[in-house]
């Protein structure tokens, strides 16, 4: 099984000799693992100008009630994040903001205020808006606290979903700045030795420039992967890889129906033997830093998530960090851009072209988009995105066919 994962890892990220291979690879990682089993073949992808997607978002956010200025933010994060090639959490995440608004568990006429601040910190209210909204107020004022002292920390309570947490940590690396973000989410990860689950995903992003814009970009969950493959590989009823997820009874199983049917995510590395109890301990940390410090909703206390009846509101603690290296030696930027050489320059093993570095996926993934004059979806993708804008009234994505 390890062997298999090691072929979806090269097929994502290093199949750089056919355009169609790498498009296809990157149209959405929850298909990796089902393509691979099964020799499945993808459909050619639309090109859709990376204005065009930003404009349709907007306007779909605007007709449910969103401003104009959080609809603009929050599109800015769901293009992004295509453009990145983190699929899961762009264009498809949409519709969930939309139901959000629509149905009153998210608001969308409040602004993020501060309840407290120093010099070097703060603690902001989200006051339950749109979680990019909150988390683009807290990184920017991180960032300006940088520029002054050092470093800026901002905790913030009452948000919600705020999509990839490297958005945020980008927004530093553009100001010179090391950037960091966290984020709680919905427990759906059993912690090591437990029984139930009990903490979420919980990702983590850090960021820090380097010369020439090659910029060192770390943007992970803390469980071995996203619920999302999980239920493909249910859809597919195809097994899953040691260390994806436990039953009901707390032990480690390769029947995603298992997992789904009472069971729940591991932490990353999985079982307690390969290191899972690292990755349970850092989502813990996550929650130390945004549901304890904030006072938000914290580990088991957080909503399950539920598109169709949800009523509670998220209150997801959240924790953004920019740090000044000019406050420290000069000469980041070169020996990041060194560190970040010597990994690629090591020697990869027999059957891998390169050895690839935090951040060097995506850049690959955005010279594709740039070649194109677009961004590559799926055709369901677009097929989806035509039903949401006649159910909401709106003008249609227009595509580069």
């Amino acid at each position: 099984m390890g062997s298999i994962c090691r072929r979806i890892f090269r097929f994502k990220y290093l199949d750089m000799n056919n355009i169609n291979g790498l498009i296809n690879s990157t149209l959405n990682s929850n298909k990796l693992f089902s393509k691979m089993a099964n020799n499945d073949q993808e459909p050619a992808p639309v090109f859709v100008k990376k204005d065009e997607v930003h404009a349709f978002v907007v306007r779909c956010m605007v007709a449910v009630g969103a401003k104009k200025e959080h609809a603009v933010s929050l599109s800015d994060l769901l293009v992004s994040a295509d453009y990145r090639g983190h699929f899961s959490h762009g264009l498809n995440r949409l519709a969930m903001y939309i139901n959000d608004i629509k149905g009153g568990t998210t608001v969308g006429n409040k602004e993020p205020t501060i309840e407290k601040e120093t010099v070097a910190t703060a603690f902001v209210n989200g006051n339950n808006i749109l979680g990019p909204v909150v988390g683009k107020f807290c990184i920017e004022l991180a960032i300006k606290k940088a520029k002054d002292v050092g470093i800026g920390w901002v905790c913030a309570k009452g948000s919600n979903h705020f999509g990839i947490a490297g958005w945020y940590s980008i927004r530093a690396v553009e100001e010179g700045m090391v950037g960091m973000a966290y984020t709680s989410t919905s427990p759906n990860v059993v912690p090591t030795r437990a029984l139930v689950p009990a903490l979420g995903t919980n990702p983590i992003s850090v960021a820090a420039p380097a010369n020439n814009d090659d910029s060192f970009v770390l943007d992970m969950a803390t469980s071995t992967v996203a619920l999302g493959k999980i239920e493909l590989a249910k859809r597919k009823e195809t097994s899953m890889p040691n260390g994806w997820g436990v039953d009901k009874e707390g032990q480690e199983s390769n029947d995603p129906g298992a997992v789904l049917d009472g069971g729940g995510q591991m932490p990353l590395g999985g079982s307690e033997i390969c290191g899972g109890y690292k990755g349970y301990g850092l989502a813990m940390m996550v929650e130390l830093f945004c549901g304890i410090l904030s006072g938000s909703s914290f580990g088991p206390n957080i909503r399950k998530w539920n598109t169709v009846h949800q009523t509670e509101e998220a209150n997801l603690g959240q924790c953004f960090v920019a740090i000044n290296p000019a406050m420290f030696a000069d000469g980041f930027t070169d020996r990041m851009s060194t560190l970040n050489d010597q990994m690629r320059d090591l020697q990869p093993i027999e059957g891998e072209t390169e050895v690839l570095v935090p951040g060097d996926p995506e850049r690959k993934h955005m010279q594709l988009c740039d070649s194109e004059g677009g961004i590559p979806y799926h055709p369901n993708q677009i097929k989806y995105a035509t039903e949401l804008a006649q159910s909401l009234s709106v003008e249609d994505l227009k595509t580069n066919q």
